[in-house]
């Protein structure tokens, strides 16, 4: 069932839950769409959103998106935005990076852009600026090669 479930899910162009193949990462109260991991030192976020967001078929368009998001992000107060075109096999997505300060702390965020069914979802993965957790290195490397 749950394969038939996954066949439709991609036929009809949207991803199945996320799941985080990293070791010791764990769902946050069971929500497959929020994940923790070392001791709740990074987590990961998706979010599927209602705002439209076609395909990226090249790394060109892809790489407009990703200089129009980085004039974006710079704009909103955050810290060392960084933004690539990056390949997922049959399209492209758009990651991003920066530092966000909340409260008093900084957090490293990376942020990925993909198109699911033509609207947005993002994948975010967070820890502390200026740590150097092992979780974070392996979230990054997720982020970047990995998540679909």
């Amino acid at each position: 069932m749950r394969r038939f479930l996954m066949l439709l899910a991609l036929l009809c162009g949207l991803a199945p839950a996320l799941v985080v193949p990293l070791r010791g990462w764990t769902p946050i109260a069971g929500d497959a769409s929020r994940w923790q991991g070392g001791g709740g030192e990074c987590l990961i976020r998706e979010m599927r959103h209602t705002q439209a967001f076609p395909a990226l078929p090249t790394q060109q368009s892809a790489t407009a998106v990703a200089n129009r998001l980085r004039a974006s992000l710079s704009k909103a107060s955050l810290s060392e935005v960084t933004t690539q075109a990056v390949d997922r096999g049959a399209t492209w997505a758009v990651l991003a990076g920066y530092v966000y300060a909340e409260g008093g702390a900084r957090y490293r965020v990376s942020q990925l852009y993909l198109s699911d069914g033509g609207k947005l979802r993002t994948i975010s993965g967070s820890s502390a600026a200026g740590t150097s957790s092992p979780c974070a290195a392996s979230m990054r490397e997720f982020i970047r090669y990995q998540a679909e």
